[in-house]
C-alpha cells in the first residue's frame, strides 16, 4: 500500500502537464509553486518561482495569520496591514456607545495611543512545514479496528506537537488531500496586538450588505494593528512597557498599484474548500446544510434586530455577530445557487461517474478503488440519521454564550485530571490559556437578555426535534417532548429560562474566570444552573464525540484512497484542499462577464462613491471624505491617479483563487510589492469552495492607492505613510485600461 501511495505522491511534487485545470485555479502549498514555473511565465513571471517555496524569506516571511484572516508586515516596526472586518472584534472590544471606534475608526498618531486589541488575539507568523506524513499514518496494523486508527493518528499528532512546541513554538499537525498527507507546520505566536488605524465605517464598510459579495464595490476594506513582544524579543502577554516585534521581511506597500492585465499573487491562509469531496457529500450540503444555514441565519438576523432596535450599546456588544451572520448569509445564498441553479451539483456528478467508470475500466484499479465510494457513501448515509439532532446541540452552546462557558468549564474540570496527551484536543494544558482569554473577552459581548433571546430561540429548535432525533436531557430539563404544541412548547421554554437565568453567575467575568481551575466536584457544589445545565447535557455529548471519532478512523481509512484515486486521474499537479494553512495563488487582474449584455470592468475610482453615496444606510461616507473626493475630481490631479481611468483606483478584480481566510491577504505584483488586499469574491463564484468557476471566478481587492489617498487625504496618518517608507510614485502609474463606468452594455 505505501509504494503505491508514494507512486501517487510524486505526481504531487513533480512538474507535469496540468491537465484539466483552470489556468487560475488552486490554493498551492508554497512549496508547490517551484514546480508552476512554466505556467507562470506564460504569464510574464520573471522572477524566482523558488522564493514563494522560502517561507523565511522575502516575501513569505512577511505573511502572517492572524487566526481567521491573513495579514502582513509592511514596517520593520511590527506594523501589520490587514482588513478592516478583520478588525471589528478590536474596534468592538475599545468602544463604548460614548465613543464608537466601529462607527468613527480609529488612528493612533503615536505608539503610546495604540489600544490592546483585546484578550486572544494573535499573529502567528509560520517558520517551517515538515513532511510528517510516514510518522502520522505509517506503519498501522491491518487489523486495527477504525476507532484504534482514529486514536492511534491522534495520539501521534498530540506528541509531535508536543516535541515541536518545546522550542516556543505553537505547532500543528494538519491533514492535506484527505488524509493522504500530513504536515507539521510551526508558527511564532505573538500574543500582544495592538490596534493602530482603521478607517470610519462609511469607508471600511462602504456599500455594507447592499454591495457584500457583489461587483461593482468601493470599500476600503483596511486596517491596520501592531505586533508587541517583551523586551527579550520573545512573544509575551500583553504589557505597557512590550516593545514592537522586528520582523525579518516585510512587503513594501506600492504607489502605482496595478493595472488589468497585470500578474498578481495573493499568499494567505484560505479556510476551508471542498472540491475533493464526494458527489454523495455535496448533495447533502446542497438539499439540507446550506438551505438549514440560510433560515437559522435570517431567523437570528430578525431577532437581533428586534433586541437591537432601540439600544445602541446592544448593537456594538453584537457587532461581531451581526456581521457574520449577514456575510454568511450572502454567502451561502450564492453557494446554494452556484451549485443548483448554476449547475455545478450537476458537474460534481458527471464528474463522479467518469471517476468511477476510470475504476471500472482496468481491474486492477477496481479491486483497488471499487468499494471506497459505496463505503463512503454508507458513512454519510449513517451521519444522516441524526443529523438534525447533532445541529441543534451544537447550536445551543452557540447560542448562548452562558451555555458555552459553562460546557467549556465543565468539560475542562473533567479532562484537566488526565495525562495530557490523553485529554482531548483543545483541552490540553497549551490551550488553558486559550480558554481563559475567550472566557475573559466574551464580557465585551454579553448580554443577560440578548443571551436569554437567542437561548430560547434556540431552544424551540430542540422542541420542534421529531421523536427520533430528541435531545433526552433538554427535554427532561424543560418539559418538552415530541409533537407538543408550540406555544405550549414555548410556555415551558419561558418557565425554564426564568429558572435557569436567575440561578447562574455565569455573566459575572470574575466569577466565570474564577471557576477555570475548580474540580468537576467543586464545579458542581457551585450550585450554578448553568454548571447543572452542561453536566446534564455532558453524557449525550460524550457519546457524540464517541461516535464521531469511530467515524473519523473509518474516513481515515477510506479517504486516503478515493484520494489516490483523483490524484492517479488527474494525472498531473493538483492543489489540495484549502484547510487555513499557507498558500499562494496567482492571477490576472482581468473583468468579467456579468448579467446578460453586460461586462464588468475590472476596476472602480472615486467617482464611483459619489454615485452610490446616499448619506444613510450603507452608503454614508465620512463628510470628509465626499469633501476630499470632490476637490479631487474637479482638478483629476493626484499621486495616485490611475491615467487610464483618469481617477484613484478604489477596488478591482482578479482571477486568483481564494476563500475564507484569505481576508487581508496582500495582493503582490511580479516584484512582490503590495499593490492591495484581498477581502471579498463575486456571488456568482462563491460556489467555486465546492466546483473551481474557471470562467466566473473573480476575487476583489482594495487598490494600495486608495489606501493610501485616504491616509494621505481624509484621515492623516502621515505617520504611517512614513514608517512604511513609501514615497508617492514621480510620474502617474501608466496603464491600458477601462473607463469610469464599470458595468457597459457588450
Amino acid at each position: 500500500m505505501f509504494r503505491s501511495r508514494k507512486t501517487i505522491l510524486s505526481a504531487i511534487i513533480l512538474l507535469a502537464a496540468v491537465i484539466g485545470l483552470g489556468a487560475e485555479q488552486g490554493m498551492w502549498m508554497p512549496q508547490q509553486i517551484p514546480d508552476l514555473a512554466a505556467r507562470l511565465r506564460t504569464l510574464g513571471f520573471t522572477g524566482d518561482p523558488k522564493a514563494f517555496a522560502d517561507l523565511t524569506g522575502q516575501p513569505m516571511g512577511a505573511i502572517v495569520s492572524l487566526g481567521g484572516c491573513t495579514a502582513s508586515f509592511v514596517s520593520p516596526d511590527g506594523l501589520i496591514v490587514t482588513n478592516h472586518h478583520c478588525v471589528t472584534g478590536g474596534l468592538q472590544f475599545n468602544s463604548t456607545a460614548q465613543r464608537n471606534l466601529l462607527t468613527d475608526g480609529f488612528l493612533a498618531k503615536t505608539r503610546d495611543e495604540e489600544l490592546s486589541n483585546g484578550p486572544g488575539s494573535r499573529v502567528f507568523v509560520t517558520t517551517s512545514v515538515k513532511d510528517v506524513t510516514e510518522a502520522i499514518v505509517g506503519r498501522f496494523d491491518a487489523s486495527a479496528t477504525d476507532r484504534q486508527r482514529n486514536d492511534t493518528i491522534d495520539r501521534r499528532i498530540k506528541e509531535r506537537v508536543a516535541a515541536c512546541e518545546k522550542g516556543g513554538l505553537r505547532c500543528n499537525v494538519t491533514s492535506f488531500f484527505e488524509g493522504l498527507k500530513y504536515f507539521e507546520i510551526a508558527q511564532l505566536e505573538i500574543r500582544d496586538v495592538r490596534l493602530v488605524y482603521a478607517p470610519a465605517e462609511g469607508i471600511g464598510v462602504f456599500g455594507g450588505e447592499t454591495d457584500n459579495w457583489r461587483w461593482p464595490r468601493h470599500t476600503g476594506d483596511w486596517s491596520f494593528v501592531r505586533a508587541y513582544v517583551g523586551k527579550d524579543g520573545k512573544p509575551a502577554a500583553y504589557a505597557k512597557d512590550n516593545v514592537p516585534y522586528k520582523p525579518a521581511h516585510w512587503l513594501k506597500v506600492s504607489a502605482q498599484g496595478t493595472k488589468p492585465g497585470d500578474l498578481v499573487f495573493v499568499v494567505g491562509y484560505p479556510g476551508r474548500t471542498l472540491r475533493h469531496r464526494t458527489f454523495t457529500e455535496i448533495k447533502e450540503t446542497t438539499e439540507w446544510a446550506l438551505p438549514r444555514s440560510v433560515r437559522l441565519a435570517e431567523e437570528q438576523l430578525a431577532l437581533i434586530n428586534t433586541l437591537t432596535a432601540s439600544n445602541k450599546e446592544l448593537a456594538i456588544k453584537l457587532s461581531g455577530r451581526i456581521q457574520g451572520l449577514n456575510n454568511g448569509l450572502t454567502n451561502t445564498k450564492g453557494v446554494l445557487e452556484g451549485l443548483v441553479k448554476g449547475g455545478a451539483l450537476g458537474v460534481k456528478e458527471a464528474q463522479e461517474k467518469a471517476l468511477m467508470a476510470w475504476m471500472a475500466a482496468i481491474p486492477a484499479r477496481q479491486k483497488q478503488y471499487g468499494d471506497v465510494l459505496p463505503a463512503l457513501a454508507a458513512l454519510q448515509a449513517e451521519g444522516e440519521k441524526v443529523r438534525e439532532r447533532n445541529a441543534v446541540i451544537s447550536a445551543l452552546p452557540s447560542a448562548s454564550s452562558y451555555l458555552g462557558a459553562a460546557q467549556t468549564l465543565y468539560r475542562l474540570s473533567m479532562q484537566r485530571p488526565k495525562n495530557d496527551l490523553d485529554r482531548d484536543a483543545g483541552f490540553q494544558e497549551r490551550d488553558w490559556s486559550r480558554i481563559r482569554e475567550g472566557l475573559d473577552r466574551m464580557q465585551r459581548s454579553l448580554d443577560a437578555v440578548a443571551d436569554r433571546a437567542f437561548l430560547r430561540w434556540a431552544l424551540q429548535l430542540a422542541a420542534a426535534l421529531p421523536a427520533d432525533q430528541r435531545i433526552e436531557p433538554v427535554d427532561k430539563a424543560v418539559g418538552l417532548r415530541a409533537g407538543l404544541a408550540p406555544a405550549e412548547a414555548d410556555r415551558a421554554i419561558g418557565g425554564f429560562l426564568e429558572t435557569l437565568y436567575a440561578g447562574t453567575k455565569m455573566g459575572d467575568r470574575d466569577i466565570r474566570l474564577a471557576l477555570i481551575e475548580k474540580s468537576t466536584a467543586e464545579l458542581t457544589a457551585a450550585n450554578d444552573s448553568f454548571i447543572a445545565l452542561a453536566a446534564a447535557l455532558e453524557p449525550l455529548a460524550e457519546s457524540i464525540r464517541d461516535t464521531a471519532k469511530n467515524r473519523a478512523g473509518a474516513y481515515a481509512r477510506l479517504r486516503p484512497r478515493y484520494m489516490q484515486a483523483l490524484l492517479a486521474k488527474a494525472g498531473g499537479l493538483v492543489a489540495p484542499d484549502a484547510n487555513s494553512t499557507l498558500r499562494v495563488t496567482y492571477g490576472q487582474v482581468k473583468g468579467v462577464d456579468g448579467k446578460d449584455g453586460l461586462f464588468y470592468k475590472p476596476q472602480t475610482g472615486l467617482a464611483g462613491i459619489l454615485e452610490k453615496q446616499t448619506g444613510e444606510g450603507d452608503f454614508n461616507a465620512p463628510k470628509k471624505q465626499i469633501e476630499a473626493i470632490s476637490a479631487f475630481l474637479k482638478t483629476r490631479k493626484s499621486p495616485y491617479l490611475d491615467p487610464a481611468i483618469k481617477d484613484v483606483p478604489v477596488n478591482f478584480l482578479s482571477t486568483v483563487d481564494t476563500t475564507g481566510g484569505n481576508s487581508g491577504s496582500p495582493t503582490l505584483n511580479a516584484r512582490g510589492e503590495l499593490v492591495g488586499l484581498l477581502f471579498d469574491g463575486t456571488y456568482e463564484s462563491v460556489s467555486s469552495d465546492y466546483l473551481f468557476d474557471e470562467v466566473k471566478t473573480r476575487s476583489i481587492h482594495v487598490d494600495s492607492r486608495y489606501m493610501l489617498w485616504n491616509m494621505a487625504e481624509v484621515d492623516g496618518a502621515s505617520n504611517l505613510i512614513k514608517e512604511m517608507a513609501i514615497a508617492p510614485p514621480a510620474a502617474p502609474a501608466r496603464g491600458a485600461g477601462g473607463g469610469q463606468k464599470v458595468a457597459v452594455k457588450k
